[in-house]
């Protein structure tokens, strides 16, 4: 049998440090199988980039003061941006993924990469100067793009309503204006994961619907997103639903869930411009809307069957302005029906409750994450 070796560098000393329990250079030291001298060296590098701290005293026996060490979650910051069809949320949160400051504002995904992305830089500038911190102290970009993404390179992959952007490099870019690396994924993904973070921390299994210009969904399966082999997997926007005979969509084809559940498809259906408008008239107690909706969570819940038995999650999230009571309700008529087995009505179905701040939330995460991994923090120091 071949033992794993020990960690020699200060990267692989960190990873000790992720469980959030302060340690001494003498337990790390145990715990690494290195010698002190040397772990005392590995301490220092990771003080030195702000990663670790040292946060109280412990009993020493003698020489150099026993002092603890942990990871110093406000000493570096994340940049996480979630780019949706006409705007962009970008936020700047700590490495606990506490959102520090967060500013929205309207830019249409279609303008391009260079518009786009150029408002970003200039946005995180301002918030990183609002909270008197500098550029330097980022380690990362988390961002979500509502389009397929290829994780493995951060490149978008022919996303429909994303002119421009087809092989764009985005991790390139940031390395070019911002000096980090980027983690790109769809916009549901890091959705998924920032409710999860906040609200389901506990539940391995659970299926994030976003319903607003197109449907999909973020799939976390044993604790891990699932992204499928061409970052596709959730796209449930084109699946035909039996009322949707006739009716045509943006794609071509006739009868997807996104031609009559979108948010664009009860914006023209109502005779209002968005989805928030949709929302509005909910609100106001209006008959037709209130009734329009209802009617797409039936649709939508004609599709959640089947992706409940393929996948079979705890819980079901339902993510947008839109998802409201009607929304809730009419989902809920089709997945509760008392007619279907019992195993497929004990999925639990509920609402965000991260809301506009989840797709934030999860692309801190994620760059965090990769940001923290060992190859991440050996990247760091070489900066």
């Amino acid at each position: 049998m071949t033992l794993p070796a020990p960690p020699s560098g200060a990267s692989e000393l960190f990873q000790l440090l992720r469980d959030g329990v302060p340690r001494t250079r003498a337990e790390l030291a145990e715990l690494a199988g290195l010698a002190r001298s040397t772990v005392g060296l590995r301490v220092d590098e990771l003080v030195g980039v702000g990663l670790v701290r040292p946060v109280g005293d412990a009993v020493s026996s003698g020489g150099r003061p026993a002092y603890r060490f942990a990871i110093d979650p406000g000493a570096r910051l994340i940049l996480a941006v979630d780019c949706g069809a006409r705007h962009q949320r970008v936020a700047v949160l700590d490495l606990d993924a506490n959102v520090l400051a967060l500013e929205m504002h309207v830019r249409p995904i279609a303008d391009g990469p260079d518009a786009v992305l150029e408002d970003v830089a200039a946005t995180a500038r301002a918030l990183l100067s609002s909270l008197g911190r500098a550029e330097s102290d980022l380690i990362a970009l988390g961002i979500g793009l509502p389009g397929p993404v290829e994780h493995a390179t951060g490149r978008p992959l022919q996303p429909p309503i994303m002119p421009g952007w087809d092989g764009f490099d985005v991790p390139a870019w940031s390395m070019r204006e911002l000096g980090i690396p980027a983690l790109v994924d769809n916009d549901v993904n890091i959705m998924a994961v920032g409710e999860r973070t906040v609200a389901l921390p506990d539940t391995d299994d659970v299926l994030f619907i976003k319903i607003a210009t197109g449907i999909g969904a973020g799939i976390v399966s044993g604790g891990r997103l699932q992204r499928g082999a061409r970052g596709t997997a959730g796209d449930l926007g084109h699946v035909r639903v039996a009322r949707g005979t006739g009716v045509r969509c943006s794609c071509g084809k006739e009868g997807c869930l996104e031609a009559l559940a979108s948010g664009g498809a009860l914006a023209r259906a109502l005779g209002v411009a968005t989805a928030e408008d949709v929302a509005t008239l909910v609100g106001s107690g209006d008959a037709r809307a209130t009734a329009a909706l209802q009617q797409a969570g039936r649709d939508l819940g004609e599709v959640l069957l089947s992706c409940v038995s393929l996948i079979n999650p705890a819980t079901v999230v339902l993510g947008s302005t839109l998802a409201l009571p009607p929304l809730v309700d009419g989902v809920r008529a089709v997945l509760y029906d008392p007619a279907l087995p019992e195993a497929a009505r004990q999925v639990g179905l509920e609402a965000s409750v991260t809301g506009d701040r989840a797709g934030v939330i999860g692309a801190g995460v994620l760059a965090r994450d990769e940001a923290l991994s060992t190859d991440g923090v050996t990247a760091l120091l070489a900066r």
